[in-house]
């Protein structure tokens, strides 16, 4: 369900006007259209019809490439096609507008602060020509809050005018205060933002890269599990996938693979003891199947864990307590008790699916996502977003994609579509 919007609030900021011709030729004829509606199935009169900046090279540019300089950070934790995207940047500065002074920051929102002592990198074409075949990050990364002053001294400090940060929910917040910073400064220095959710819950966007390959890694996770869980009698198939707040990658790979008897997500509540509730369910399959395959998204489930103490992470995060282990000690211990035998077989590929290198169709994605976050950000656009919208590459303010989260609803087609997949019922004994 979408969120209602005011035209205000999807606008971008600028610098300035930009006045300097842009060097690439080809700007004139790049579209015909400069906004995406933000719903595209509103059917009422031309009232209220909010949209988003398509993200497109401009005519001119604000800023002088001669006189650029640029800062590139990664943050948070890793995905698939970090590389793409900071290979896609570099050479968009590089061989699109003639910019030579492009950096690395080391280790997230660490490599700004004099204490940590991190050396920045220069970036040319030569070093980035194959990082994109890589998983990870080569400028490294890091979690936590770090002084937003310094942050921005270090800006000053470097004359850097550019800054390119790729990370997530609490990245952007936090490229949101820096560039509260820089207007208290009344500095002239571009911040432009490329989300990074292996989740793909960051609102406002409809798809996140390194998401797809995290799906595609996911499946083969599932594939394994159905094939254990067949194998033998009463085998049990139990993965669990990564999604702390939302289920996008658990319900689409369940939806791919088609293998997938029952999924568990944050969004929907769900009981394992009594009449109804999912033990129960289990026990009935089981007799009359002999086998099952589970997926369960890491964030599911956690009212089991209520009583128990919570601590945070680095990111302030409350730290989730390991449901795929919970919901297999739980099973184990429930067919023990009805003296059923049991074959159960838990696999947890959290790690890999975030480390692998992107696959052929993220790696286009990132590509695309790096070249319009350059072209923004040599506009003269700052706090702002590179997105995705409905197939759509478009720009919107950070403040806008921090707002609220993503998350599945109950009612909209994934979940509907994973319900007809798997043919689960609710698991909810009211």
């Amino acid at each position: 369900m979408l969120p209602k919007l005011t035209q205000k609030q999807t606008e971008v900021k600028r610098l300035g006007i930009p006045k300097i011709d842009s060097p690439l030729k080809l700007s004139t004829q790049i579209s015909l259209h400069s906004h995406v509606l933000y719903n595209p199935y509103y059917q009422e009169k031309n009232k209220d019809r909010v949209s988003f900046e398509i993200s497109i090279p401009e005519n001119k540019i604000y800023f002088d490439p001669k006189k650029v300089t640029a800062g590139i950070v990664t943050c948070g934790g890793i995905c698939p096609g970090l590389n793409n995207v900071i290979r896609a940047i570099v050479l968009g500065m590089h061989y699109n507008y003639g910019v030579s002074n492009i950096y690395g920051i080391r280790y997230g929102l660490q490599g700004f602060i004099a204490k940590y002592e991190l050396p920045i990198i220069k970036l040319t074409p030569e070093a980035v020509s194959n990082i994109h075949e890589i998983g990870g990050t080569i400028l490294g990364s890091s979690r936590g809050e770090q002084p937003i002053d310094e942050i921005v001294d270090f800006l000053e400090h470097q004359n850097m005018n550019i800054l390119y940060v790729i990370g997530g929910d609490g990245t952007l917040r936090a490229t949101e205060r820096i560039t509260q910073e820089i207007y208290a400064r009344n500095l002239k220095i571009a911040v432009v933002a490329i989300p990074k959710t292996i989740d793909n819950d960051i609102a406002f966007v409809h798809r996140s890269f390194g998401f797809e390959t995290a799906v595609d890694i996911a499946t083969q996770s599932i594939q394994g599990a159905h094939a254990e869980a067949t194998s033998f009698p009463n085998g049990i198939g139990l993965v669990k996938l990564m999604g702390r707040h939302s289920g996008f990658i658990a319900a689409s790979a369940a939806i791919a693979q088609r293998d997938v008897n029952y999924v568990f997500i944050p969004e929907i509540d769900f009981d394992l003891d009594g009449p109804k509730g999912f033990l129960s369910e289990l026990k009935k399959r089981m007799l009359s199947k002999s086998h099952a395959v589970i997926v369960v998204a890491e964030g599911a489930g956690q009212k089991f864990f209520e009583k128990q103490n919570q601590e945070k992470d680095a990111s302030g995060n409350i730290k989730l307590m390991d449901i795929g282990v919970y919901l297999k000690d739980r099973i184990t211990r429930y067919f023990k008790e009805e003296n059923i035998p049991l074959n159960l077989k838990y696999i947890d590929p959290s790690y890999l699916i975030r480390s692998v290198a992107a696959n052929t169709n993220d790696g286009l994605f990132c590509a695309t996502l790096g070249q319009n976050a350059v072209h923004a950000a040599m506009a003269g656009k700052t706090e702002v977003l590179v997105s995705n919208w409905h197939g759509v590459y478009c720009n919107l303010p950070i403040s806008l994609a921090i707002s609220q989260k993503k998350t599945i609803h109950p009612g909209e087609r994934l979940w509907l579509n994973v319900l007809e997949s798997t043919g689960q019922p609710s698991f909810q004994n009211d």
